[in-house]
């Protein structure tokens, strides 16, 4: 078998598709499908078997089932996670269990397919499956994300893998961190960057057009409907839908969201029929979600099915040895080749402000300061900081509460620790001098990967 399949890829062709479910009729089926769409497919039954094919050669794909006789298909996840990160796997859930296509996809997995298997959906996930870039291979830079903090080389890092996935993102973090231009570079890299990438502000609709604008209607379904209306979902088809502020989605519509995740599929205002629909959602809010949850403001299964998998975006001020690139690259974009050059006093103000406002801050006093200052030269003056904002003290605390000081100093210590030590968590807490069970606490109480 492994020689078939060397000679395959020496011949250019596409690696065989690995299903394994125990039930023979919907291997059969899967693997009709399949070869209808030209892909060479082997088939398994157990957790067994699949090791022992995965150990013969590669596989293009694997779709496992999550119920098998002799083990889970999370194990198969894993695996294939541990020893072929080139490979990209789906599972195969029962209907109605989301609780198992949650855990599969925190587990690493592509996307999910709940039976009964819809041969179109089974197709669709094949077709983004095999598009995705290879693991080993070295993307395009990713524009807009500047500064070489550890944070920032975090972000980086997480934004590579989790454009392979297909898995639901939660992007938190402050206003004007740069949350949207987190989720635009995910899909730019993802299987989806040819698909429409379709950004949605949740709070700037109003309440009783939003089933309408998400979902579309039809004609006729209320006055003013004089023809069809595509909604977000279908504008997005394919691609990305990107839900900022989702927060402030009022309950109503929060209920109808996670039917849409859940099932793939959504009505149209005025219309008795679902239609399927294939768009990853990546969300985005400033505000605590688990908080929200906890006041009743927000669904809790929704926010378990949009918290799949978080990526902070952190705060300007917890990465201030950013600013001096940032400050070049703003200047460049608003004054061209010949940007003034901030003296060194202002530069040093700049380092000690709180940013409240994060990038998006910088970006208006940058802008400001460039229509005052005289000549080429940006003085302090020019930047119109408040005395109460700009450094407040020597520590360059400014307006941050003492918590958030002591966390932010945490966590640059232990994101440059874990630098100098390759991602060594051991070697990290030597270096710290802590326990490494004192790390391993220290990091999940951060949210640092």
């Amino acid at each position: 078998m492994s020689v078939a399949r060397s000679e395959r890829r020496q011949r250019g062709e596409l690696s065989p598709v690995l299903v394994i479910d125990d039930e023979s009729d919907i291997r059969e089926l899967i693997e009709l499908t399949l070869v209808r769409m030209g892909l060479p497919t082997e088939c398994v039954g157990s957790v067994g078997a699949a090791r022992a094919a995965l150990e013969q050669g590669d596989f293009s794909l694997c779709l496992t089932d999550m119920r098998l006789p002799d083990g889970e298909g999370l194990e198969i996840v894993r695996y294939i996670g541990e020893h072929h990160p080139r490979t990209p796997v789906a599972v195969i859930t029962a209907f109605g269990s989301t609780e198992n296509a949650v855990a599969a996809l925190k587990a690493g997995a592509f996307d999910y397919l709940a039976k009964p298997i819809g041969l179109e959906q089974l197709r669709t996930l094949v077709k983004s499956a095999l598009c995705l870039p290879q693991g080993g291979e070295s993307g395009p830079e990713l524009p807009g994300l500047i500064g070489d903090s550890p944070s920032m080389q975090q972000v980086r890092e997480t934004i590579g893998k989790l454009a392979r996935s297909q898995a639901p993102i939660y992007l938190s973090g402050e206003s004007g961190s740069g949350k949207e231009l987190a989720a635009r570079l995910i899909h730019a890299r993802s299987a989806r960057s040819a698909a429409p990438f379709v950004p949605v502000n949740c709070g700037a609709i109003p309440e009783n057009l939003m089933e309408s604008e998400f979902f579309g209607y039809r004609k006729g379904a209320f006055t003013g409907a004089d023809a069809d209306r595509e909604g977000f979902f279908q504008a997005a088809a394919g691609g990305t839908l990107f839900l900022d502020e989702v927060a402030d989605l009022p309950l109503a519509m929060q209920v109808k969201l996670l039917r849409a995740i859940q099932e793939k599929k959504v009505r149209r205002v005025g219309s008795v029929v679902e239609e399927g629909v294939d768009v990853r959602i990546v969300c985005a809010t400033h505000r605590n979600l688990r908080e929200c949850v906890e006041r009743g403001s927000f669904r809790q299964d929704l926010y378990y099915r949009l918290n799949v998998i978080e990526l902070r975006m952190p705060p300007l001020r917890e990465r201030v040895e950013d600013i001096p690139p940032l400050v070049e690259a703003i200047l460049r974009r608003l004054c061209g080749d010949a940007p003034p050059r901030l003296e060194p006093e202002a530069l040093k103000a700049l380092q000690f402000y709180a940013f409240p406002g994060n990038v998006r801050e910088l970006e208006n006093i940058l802008e400001r300061a460039t229509a005052l200052c005289s000549g080429n030269r940006i003085a302090v003056g020019d930047l119109r900081l408040e005395a109460d904002d700009a450094g407040g003290d020597e520590l360059g605390r400014g307006s941050e509460t003492l918590d958030d000081y002591l966390n932010r100093v945490e966590r640059q210590a232990l994101l440059e620790a874990l630098q100098k030590t390759e991602g060594n968590r051991t070697a990290a807490a030597r270096l710290l001098g802590i326990s490494f069970r004192s790390l391993r606490y220290r990091l999940d109480r951060l949210g640092i990967e």
